[in-house]
């Protein structure tokens, strides 16, 4: 007896799943990888919950076949997953790892033969720590470095790879690692976050023109944590403050990309911390994409708060929150996705989107996670409605294919659609990854 569809999906949609290597493979010095900033900075005590390292991570670089057979099992018909800078180029420059080309090359090959679609991160957080000593992303030469290593793996992979993703979560990258502090490398200076935000999309702009050069019929797009921003109240001061909040979050990546400009309301309130834009920048990284990546997890709701960054504070909400304490808002989602379309007119993916719950080990095989479940089926209704309000939204991939290191968080937040048990690695499908099974069987929404 087949599902009741509750919300069919275009012919054409493309249904995934997410990873990303420091988080997955664990592995970190064989077959020649150097040291990336995640290495260092997870060895650093006190930066990660319990001292957790992706040391082994899930093994992944391992069990990789393995993990093919899992997502061979869910149906996936596409799969993201990023390749470690390290691997590939241990020195961040310098001479290519053999080895670490060879591993990306028999995950490829093995996808392809399961008729599942790589969709390839370039960059997802890792660093060769080599350049982080050289001044890392706030330094300009970093984009020629990325160029390069892009060159060497698109050289590769491109006649089999024709997806392609630049960067992940640049807003991630700049400003909890060089600004807050609280990821890799640990710099809380809001002239280097800003500098590493502009140099990580100059290296999307080089990239860009080193894959088309490379590889003339791939699609390349970027993506980018993005949220819906509320004002708290509806005072005037804190319609404000949601503003400049939408401003840092959101414009700041994609007005450059797509309308060649930073937004000046940004500009002003960042003041003297404004990095360099030299002339031809701007036209760089504004090159046409393919599509634009969504990452998105939880709506943001925001306040004046004269103690806050830029005068701008965060408040809660009343309702169902994960266990990253994210309040749960499936129309946030839909309202970005219209807001993307009729701002910026790109077609969209949703490259994550998902969440942590407190799972119970596995019992005869099976894992109950039904929240998370409810909260990936709310999430695709709210998708559905997008594509219904016009938005040329063309797949979706759930964050994430198996549980894994949560950076900060260490291995205290599960967010996998399998289990992984880290003392043996054992990986079980969880009841959420067998409900998106029947998603994919049925092309749309199923009841939980």
């Amino acid at each position: 007896m087949s599902d009741r569809v509750e919300a069919p999906f275009p012919d054409d949609f493309i249904w995934g799943a997410a990873t990303a290597s420091y988080q997955i493979e664990g592995a970190v010095a064989v077959d020649g990888r150097g040291p990336s900033i995640w290495d260092i900075f997870s060895h650093t005590p006190g930066k990660t919950v319990n001292g957790d390292t992706g040391d082994v991570a899930c093994d992944h670089y391992h069990r990789w076949r393995e993990d093919i057979g899992i997502m061979r099992e869910l149906g996936l018909q596409a799969y993201r997953f990023s390749i470690a800078w390290p691997r590939v180029i241990p020195n961040g420059r310098g001479p290519i790892n053999p080895a670490g080309l060879d591993f990306y090359d028999r995950l490829v090959d093995e996808l392809l033969a399961n008729d599942i679609q790589p969709f390839a991160t370039l960059y997802h957080w890792d660093l060769p720590q080599a350049l982080e000593d050289e001044g890392g992303w706030p330094h300009r030469q970093t984009a020629d470095r990325f160029a390069e290593y892009v060159d060497a793996v698109t050289r590769r992979l491109g006649d089999r790879v024709t997806h392609w993703i630049t960067l992940n979560e640049p807003w991630v990258a700049a400003m909890l690692g060089y600004y807050m502090g609280i990821h890799a490398p640990g710099r809380t200076s809001l002239a280097d976050g800003l500098a590493a935000a502009h140099t990580l999309l100059l290296g999307h702009g080089q990239a860009m023109e080193t894959i088309t050069a490379n590889v003339p019929a791939a699609e390349v797009g970027i993506t980018l944590n993005l949220s819906s921003v509320y004002p708290g109240t509806d005072k005037s001061q804190d319609v404000e403050a949601a503003r400049l909040a939408d401003g840092t979050l959101n414009r700041w990546f994609l007005d450059p990309l797509f309308k060649g400009s930073y937004p000046e309301d940004v500009v002003r309130a960042v003041g003297d911390a404004m990095p360099e834009v030299r002339d031809g920048d701007l036209n760089r990284i504004a090159q046409p994409v393919n599509f634009l990546g969504v990452n998105y997890y939880s709506p943001q709701y925001v306040v004046r708060d004269p103690n806050g960054p830029l005068g701008v504070g965060m408040v809660d909400r009343e309702g169902e929150h994960t266990a990253m304490g994210w309040l749960v808002q499936p129309e946030g989602l839909r309202d970005l996705l219209v807001r993307l379309n009729e701002d910026y007119g790109p077609a969209l993916y949703v490259t994550e989107n998902g969440a942590a719950y407190d799972d119970p080990p596995p019992t005869n095989g099976r894992v109950p996670d039904p929240r998370r479940a409810a909260y990936i089926h709310d999430h695709l209704l709210a998708c559905d409605e997008a594509i219904r309000n016009g938005v040329p939204l063309r797949g979706y991939f759930c964050w994430s294919l198996l549980d894994n290191f949560e950076w900060a968080e260490g291995y205290s937040k599960r967010f996998g659609i399998t289990f992984v048990d880290y003392p043996t690695e054992e990986r079980t499908i969880k009841e959420s990854g067998r409900w998106y099974r029947r998603v994919i069987d049925a092309n749309g929404v199923v009841p939980v």
